[in-house]
Parts: structure tokens; sequence; C-alpha cells
């Protein structure tokens, strides 16, 4: 298990990659961005990118509506 911060509050996950760490945390398929370490990852690049021990992962959803 490794420690994390998301959204500048830690956690702690079994996630070794950005796309496991989205499937654990239940993150719609659409209109959501993943920086690690103030670098955006692309979603075609999420499963190759590794998660290691203290990363800063930002996640951020889109909001619809208004």
């Amino acid at each position: 298990m490794s420690r994390i911060y998301i959204n500048k509050q830690e956690s702690h996950t079994e996630a070794a990659t950005v796309s496991e760490l989205a499937i654990s945390l239940d993150l719609p398929e659409r209109g959501v961005a993943v920086a690690v370490n103030n670098r955006i990852v692309p979603k075609a690049e999420w499963s190759s990118t590794a998660l290691r021990e203290d990363d800063q992962v930002t996640i951020i959803k889109a909001a619809f509506g208004g």
C-alpha cells in the first residue's frame, strides 16, 4: 500500500497506476483530468503511468450545467 496525496489530502492506495486509481475512486469515464506531480496525464497514458510513494495527484472533474 502506498501513501499518495489526492487533491492535497493524504490517502493510502493499492493502485499501481493512474488507471487503477481512477477505477478504485469510481471516477467517471468522461469529464475528468488527472495530474501527477503537476503534470497532466493524458487519458491514453493512465494505464502506463505508475504511482509512487508520496506522489501528488490532482483530480479535476468538469462541472456541467449553468
